[in-house]
């Protein structure tokens, strides 16, 4: 289509529309049509020959019925994915361009109607045309406000030039045209908001018109899974609240796959903003993931269960058994020992105040875990806290080459989770809640 000269004209003269009526015989007798010309008509009236009326007082009630997902709202603006996959204020429902106290809602398939149209055009007149059904849409990032396709029939709505060269030779990458918006666009410079023109009519690019319907309008659409801004951003957060703790799961088994030291570092940056006693920062993690010092320090550990258990009288068969549970550790890429080094604590002359200031810390530390553990989750990562080294301090220490005063606080294993984790069935409240 490059370089191709168009005409876009005003259809004026069209008279209010109402239910029933026929949309073809009132564009027919008030243009002459050609073969390949492109109609661009608005949603409004198509709405109105549908019978898409509602009383205003049901606007809200009509919202609701039409949206399926909330995108955004800001007081009462709601900016929604509606029935038909298209995400914009109000779900469509209009109440410009209609008589006093009432709204329309969008025509119930646009994809239909587009082709119903062209169609009745053709037995009337002979001539095959695209149809567009356009309406007004704001943008993302952009203020203003544009006509795009939301209904189109017998016409390439988009067209793929992934994989072409342009001019320099350079290969496409992700080069799509969305022809059908930028022909809705181009028709509302001619019809106006104001004007009382709602149809246009495109001429001189009867390439785009095909023999066939096509896949309309729908083409246009992309899934909300795919869409990287698929939620407003105080909406994003809120959801973002909502299920990073319930994403937090313990993961056993682990791919090869690398663990980005990105996403570690990211995680330990919102661990360390656990609320801590004194303005303190009483924690560190150690990451460990050297094989040979992962091994090293698993097989020390694994010698101060087996002492322990054999000291508890268990059988060497029922001490395999039970030291099978720390294999978790052995097949994660990276290890993460999180340690409380009591930095910043205060000293009092008798052992009940310092045993209480001990437990305020170790309260702030599992906050700390908590919080990487989440985060490891939002990265999409898995892990599991494992308390063995707690057990085994003064082992964890030598093998690492810490300080005296850390104490190792458990081991978090970290990977890319081998399998999904199953759902998590919401647990009541009720039996931990006590109100008084």
């Amino acid at each position: 289509m490059s370089g191709a000269a168009i005409t876009v004209l005003p259809v004026a003269g069209l008279p209010e529309v109402r239910p029933g009526e026929d949309l073809a015989a009132l564009i027919g007798e008030a243009c002459e049509l050609a073969e390949g010309d492109i109609l661009v008509v608005t949603s409004k009236i198509v709405s109105k020959a549908e019978n898409r009326l509602r009383r205003a007082a049901d606007r809200e009630a009509a919202i609701d019925e039409e949206s399926v997902r909330l995108v955004a709202r800001r007081e009462n603006l709601r900016i929604v994915e509606n029935r038909l996959g298209l995400v914009m204020a109000a779900a469509g429902v209009d109440a410009s361009n209609t008589e006093p106290g009432t709204v329309l809602l969008l025509p119930e398939d646009p994809d239909r109607s587009a082709r119903e149209l062209s169609d009745a055009l053709a037995r009337a007149y002979g001539v095959r045309v695209g149809v567009i059904v356009s309406d007004t849409f704001g943008r993302v990032w952009r203020a203003g406000l544009v006509d795009q396709a939301i209904g189109a029939a017998y016409l390439m709505p988009v067209q793929d030039l992934r994989g072409a060269r342009d001019s320099h030779g350079n290969e496409l990458a992700v080069t799509v045209t969305a022809w059908a918006d930028e022909l809705a666009s181009a028709g509302e410079l001619v019809k106006g908001k104001l004007g009382g023109v709602p149809v246009a009519v495109v001429r001189g690019l009867s390439a785009l018109v095909t023999a066939d319907p096509g896949p309309g309008a729908k083409a246009l659409l992309r899934p909300s899974e795919q869409d990287l801004f698929s939620l407003g951003t105080a909406e994003a957060r809120a959801l973002g609240r909502s299920e990073a703790v319930a994403a937090r799961r313990t993961i056993r088994s682990f791919t090869d796959e690398p663990v980005s030291v990105d996403a570690v570092e990211r995680a330990v940056a919102a661990a360390v903003t656990a609320p801590a006693p004194h303005h303190t920062t009483p924690w560190s993690f150690v990451e460990v993931r050297t094989p040979e010092v992962q091994k090293r320090l698993l097989d020390a550990m694994l010698e101060n269960w087996i002492a322990d258990l054999r000291a508890d009288g268990f059988s060497e068969t029922a001490i395999v058994r039970r030291t099978r549970r720390g294999d978790v550790l052995r097949g994660a890429p990276v290890l993460l020992v999180p340690c409380l080094t009591m930095e910043g604590s205060h000293t009092y002359p008798d052992a009940r105040r310092n045993g209480f200031e001990r437990e305020m810390f170790l309260v702030s530390t599992g906050a700390a875990i908590e919080n990487l553990l989440v985060t490891l989750a939002v990265e999409g990562l898995g892990a599991a806290w494992i308390s063995s080294s707690m057990f085994c301090r003064p082992t964890v220490r030598a093998v690492l080459d810490l300080p005296e005063h850390w104490d190792p606080m458990g081991c978090v294993a970290v990977g890319h989770p081998a399998a999904p984790a199953p759902d998590r069935t919401p647990r009541d409240v009720q039996g931990f809640l006590l109100r008084r």
